[in-house]
């Protein structure tokens, strides 16, 4: 199959074709010659050289036209096809779509390119994008190298396609700066669109010697295929570059375009401003999940967001919360959250419940200059001291700017701002990185917590996770604990604290405070009050096996459910006190978990 790059749209006609072109503009233009051309034959032709010179106007004119359509079309620099070549291409190639025939878009960025072209200079930056595209175009046009084990060349892709679905020819474009792009004609998976896509990535990594350097780039691709998921030109562009931006914050290599990451489709479009409607009239909530230790103390609460729309029923907050991500909504929505966080902090405290909240906060938050600031400016409005509030990270923190994070990390700890890494072992973070970042609590993924004690493996990566953050001097929580036998074996670990269902589901704010006033550090234990309660009276207490702290009272169903004025005081706060921890919708901290 003949698989050479570039395209009828990016070139004037050349060779037979173009001499054919140039004879017929010729022709046209002397058309209103060549009367008078006829007369001077006749009578004066000593005069006929004088016509050469309108003849070679026009063949000027001619080379000027094609040079300037050459240039429209064509990257001065790499001497490929630029955008506006590739959306003609595409038009071309859709408007040939029959049954069965596809048009498939690859959008190719290199990562980290902006802080290699400042260090070796512009110069050198455009030498090395030079290199780039004539290696994608090799690449194209003989198949790559051979495949491996492990790496498979693009002519084994293409050899593993049917016959009919080898039909077109692909181009390399330019798109601008360090972004490449390949369209390919005739596939019609988009399976093997993401095969070619990895086949590249793998020729873009092989070393590049640059100015005495040994330069070895990573790429990011996304790939989008015509009808699956684009109608036209301009949609199989922009959904090629949503599905690369997606591999770009996964740090997955390469991914295919999904209509559920992107932020531009109409239900998107509207979730995002019923988002931000939602956070101007306050519609958006905060849950709080208690985290407790082994011995029955609270350590604190997470937040957590829920949101429901109006008419529409809950929403994810993994949906619109990656939403206010991609959309730059995000530092308004931190910015909601940590008032009504370091708000409901102010509350708690004025009731005589110390306790410490933890917020999640987005890498892009950190990374913003002034974060630190502004999480200071909200408990100076609140007066709540720095200490009563935590914030949770990511280790894809780790990954975009780890000098500029842990700056901001270290100024939130110098106001005293308690910092915590969530989600551990499920990113790529560097042991050297995670010492540098001031954090003093490890947060270990519900993914490992909950699989621990049917696998091995998981229960292996929790084990050396609690010895790792030890040995950093990190306090340790487990989150998902939902089960007796993983509350034993992460307390049997060292695992300092845990989160999940089997402590409580996260409660709204009401139900929280109750939850607290309950389980509250330095609150009577229920044998202390059994003491004061008059003879024949004693509450009944939850027995929970493995030595966890005992559970609130239960009244004995001999008592009326109002007790009489007459009772102690103690009596009454028994009473109260259970009440409030059996509000609808809350969770005891038994094995209590939703249907």
């Amino acid at each position: 199959m003949d698989r050479t790059t570039g395209g009828a749209p990016t070139r004037p006609p050349q060779g037979v074709a173009g001499a054919v072109l140039l004879l017929g503009v010729l022709l046209a233009g002397a058309a209103p010659l060549i009367p008078l051309a006829v007369l001077v034959y006749r009578y004066e032709p000593e005069l006929l050289p004088l016509f050469a010179v309108p003849l070679a106007v026009l063949v000027a004119a001619w080379r000027i036209a094609r040079d300037r359509a050459r240039d429209q079309l064509t990257d001065p620099l790499t001497d490929l096809p630029n955008r506006q070549a590739l959306l003609l291409a595409a038009q071309e190639a859709i408007a040939e779509h029959e049954q069965g025939y596809s048009v498939g878009l690859i959008l190719l960025d290199l990562d980290r390119f902006r802080s290699l072209n400042d260090t070796l200079g512009h110069t050198a930056g455009d030498r090395l994008l030079v290199h780039i595209a004539r290696r994608l175009h090799r690449a194209l046009r003989s198949g790559g190298a051979a495949g491996t084990p492990t790496r498979e060349s693009i002519d084994d892709v293409f050899a593993g396609l049917p016959r009919h679905y080898r039909r077109g020819r692909p181009m390399v474009a330019r798109m601008g700066g360090d972004e490449f792009a390949v369209l390919l004609p005739g596939i019609n998976y988009p399976d093997c669109l993401e095969r070619v896509a990895k086949a590249l990535i793998a020729e873009l990594a092989a070393p590049i010697r640059l100015d005495g350097l040994l330069l070895v780039l990573e790429a990011s691709a996304g790939v989008c295929v015509f009808p699956q998921h684009a109608q036209d030109a301009e949609s199989l562009l922009r959904r090629a570059d949503v599905a690369m931006g997606h591999a770009q914050r996964g740090r997955s290599g390469v991914e295919q375009y999904d209509e559920t990451q992107d932020a531009d489709t109409p239900y998107r479009i509207g979730l995002l401003g019923d988002l931000r409607r939602a956070l101007e009239t306050g519609e958006v909530q905060l849950h709080y999940q208690p985290k407790v230790a082994f011995d029955g103390r609270v350590v604190g609460l997470e937040a957590l967001l829920r949101w429901e729309r109006p008419g529409q029923g809950k929403v994810s907050p993994d949906e619109f919360v990656g939403l206010a991500e991609s959309s730059g909504l995000m530092p308004r929505l931190t910015d909601y959250v940590l008032e009504a966080a370091v708000g409901q902090l102010a509350y708690w405290r004025d009731q005589g419940l110390q306790v410490q909240v933890a917020v999640n906060v987005s890498p892009r938050d950190v990374l913003n200059p002034g974060f630190a600031q502004r999480v200071a400016g909200h408990l100076v409005r609140h007066q709540v001291p720095a200490h009563a509030l935590q914030l949770e990270i990511t280790e894809r923190l780790l990954l975009d700017d780890s000098r500029r994070a842990a700056d901001t990390l270290a100024e939130l700890r110098g106001y005293g701002v308690g910092m915590s890494l969530d989600d551990f072992g499920t990113g790529h973070s560097s042991l050297v990185r995670l010492r540098s970042l001031p954090v003093g609590e490890l947060k270990i993924d519900r993914s490992f917590v909950s699989r621990m004690v049917a696998d091995d493996h998981d229960a292996a990566v929790v084990r050396c996770s609690v010895e790792l953050a030890h040995s950093l001097g990190l306090t340790v929580v487990a989150e998902g604990v939902e089960d007796d036998e993983t509350w034993e074996r992460l307390h049997c670990m060292g695992v300092d604290a845990v989160q999940g269902w089997l402590v409580s589901a996260a409660l709204p704010p009401e139900q929280a405070t109750a939850w607290l006033r309950v389980h509250r550090t330095g609150s009577p234990t229920v044998e202390r009050l059994a003491a004061t309660l008059p003879p024949g009276i004693k509450p009944a207490v939850q027995k929970v096996p493995g030595g966890k702290p005992a559970m609130p009272p239960v009244l004995p169903p001999t008592l009326p459910p109002v007790l009489p004025p007459v009772l102690p005081p103690v009596v009454q706060a028994v009473q109260a006190a259970q009440m409030e921890i059996n509000a609808p919708g809350t969770q005891s901290w038994a094995r209590t978990r939703p249907q």
